[in-house]
């Protein structure tokens, strides 16, 4: 897609065509790209709203050609495959707090403020989205109390026109949405466009296909201070107020990597449930009898289980086998490659019987493992995107500049581990490394530093909240005495 710079530049040269027109033509691109459907796609499979739910069933008809019937089984069965993927890997990677950290304390309370509660969740909801569409935006923008925030937008809204190859950095981006409104009582859906870059936004709406602009103006309204008054300031960002959080560096959707192996495996169910309720068991042939037409024969054969025919008289008996092993394999595959390239953990596998060890588990979570890896080198350069909008808002209003301060984005992977060897090995680890190293790596032990406290406040209390361990529990400093059988 060409750079806003590249359209107005051409405009300037050829002037073809306006900024409006340039607008409108690049929404209508967007809308019937391929990216887009595939947006939308694995948001409606991750919903369980698989194509097998349209599906019609079909039968060969009296001129030799598929026609659709009406007569027969029609099992449409989706399997939510992406539904459980895109969740194994958001709680995988983002299910535990995220944290941001630096060594200067002022800043650290101030970041604190930000990501907050309400910030993991929506990072939560931000990974599913890209997971889903490929990736995900944010939109940095300020609430009605005059606070710096964050929303979430659908993926299928923006449309990024970018400043690099990479797209590392954007030069504009056009927002594309609908609305609800209500004229003489009459329910009317009008189509919302704003067109966002450095110098500001502009807005268009309309309906039909056809946009016609409204206005323009700066991203946002700063208040500010000037001889003890406060005023209102329009102002704009150095930067578009749009972050992308990308799952893959190829802006990839899980769903275009395993859509036709879960739509081949949604296809054999519904049809081997279709032929255990269409076909009977056997059926017997008549001979030298009169022929029936077609739904008699259907009749007969799904009521009576009996088939008239004319011929030489005698009754057979056929019988009709369904071959489930060449079916129970060729499900067990499509499953194994779902999985696979999908990048997941089968949790069905026979792999995960008999509580595996901690080596087994990683190598059953190596797969997922890799994609987060990918996923998160992307969300930590999104996270240093968004962290310039917080600092500049700092400097802003309060004149102090954090930007030159280091900050560590550190996301806490929910890590499956047997936890017996994991308590085991904390105990064998008493005397070779230290005592806060062991803590952090101990199963039960969520905050290293108020364990911490809680060990020395039982230490100098003398109390015993072991249960009768008494001094042994004193003398285990990670809390595993009585493991022993």
């Amino acid at each position: 897609m060409s750079t806003l710079g590249e359209i107005l530049q051409n405009i300037k040269d050829n002037a073809p065509m306006t900024i409006d027109e340039i607008v409108q033509e690049e929404v209508k691109n967007w809308e019937a790209s391929d990216e887009r459907r595939l947006m939308l796609t694995g948001e409606k499979y991750y919903k369980v709203k698989n194509d097998v739910l349209n599906r019609k069933r079909k039968a060969i008809g009296p001129d030799g050609k598929l026609a659709e019937v009406h007569n027969l089984s029609d099992n449409r069965i989706p399997h939510g495959f992406i539904r459980k993927l895109a969740d194994q890997k958001i709680g995988y990677l983002l299910s535990k707090p995220f944290l941001a950290r630096t060594k200067n304390e002022a800043y650290q309370k101030i970041l604190d403020g930000y990501f907050d509660k309400g910030f993991r969740r929506m990072l939560k909801n931000t990974g599913k989205n890209a997971i889903n569409a490929g990736k995900a935006w944010l939109q940095v923008y300020y609430n009605e109390a005059g606070q710096l925030a964050f929303k979430l937008l659908p993926s299928q809204e923006v449309i990024p026109l970018w400043k690099d190859a990479a797209h590392t950095e954007l030069d504009a981006a056009i927002r594309v949405y609908e609305v609800i409104e209500y004229e003489a009582k009459q329910e009317k859906t009008i189509k919302k466009i704003e067109l966002w870059n450095s110098d500001g936004v502009r807005w268009y709406e309309g309906s039909g296909g056809e946009f016609r602009f409204v206005g323009s103006g700066e991203h946002f309204t700063a208040i500010t201070e000037e001889d003890g008054q406060l005023k209102e300031e329009a102002m704009n960002w150095e930067r578009v107020p749009f972050i992308c959080f990308k799952y893959n560096d190829e802006e990839q959707p899980l769903i275009d990597l395993i859509k036709r192996q879960i739509d081949d495996y949604d296809r054999n169910i519904s049809d081997n449930s279709n032929n255990l309720e269409d076909l009977p068991n056997s059926m017997y042939v008549v001979k030298d009898y009169d022929g029936t037409d077609a739904a008699e024969f259907r009749r007969n054969m799904s009521i009576f289980r009996v088939a008239f025919v004319n011929g030489t008289g005698g009754i057979n008996a056929i019988n009709l086998d369904i071959d489930t092993e060449a079916h129970k394999a060729h499900i067990e595959q499509l499953r194994k490659d779902i999985y696979e390239f999908g990048r997941g953990v089968d949790t069905q596998s026979e792999r995960f019987g008999n509580s595996p060890s901690g080596i087994a588990l990683k190598h059953l979570y190596a797969d997922l493992d890799l994609d987060a890896n990918d996923m998160e080198t992307e969300f930590q350069a999104s996270m240093e995107e968004l962290l310039w909008f917080i600092d500049k808002h700092i400097f802003n209003t309060t004149k102090v500049d954090y930007s030159n301060e280091d900050v560590e984005f550190i996301f806490n992977r929910d890590i499956i581990i047997n936890e017996t060897e994991a308590v085991t090995n904390a105990k064998n680890s008493i005397g070779v490394i230290s005592d806060k190293t062991i803590l952090a790596n101990h199963p039960w032990v969520t905050d290293v530093n108020e364990e911490e406290k809680q060990k020395k406040k039982e230490a100098n209390a003398g109390t015993d909240d072991y249960g009768g361990l008494g001094d042994k529990a004193k003398e285990d400093p990670v809390g595993t005495a009585g493991d022993e059988e």
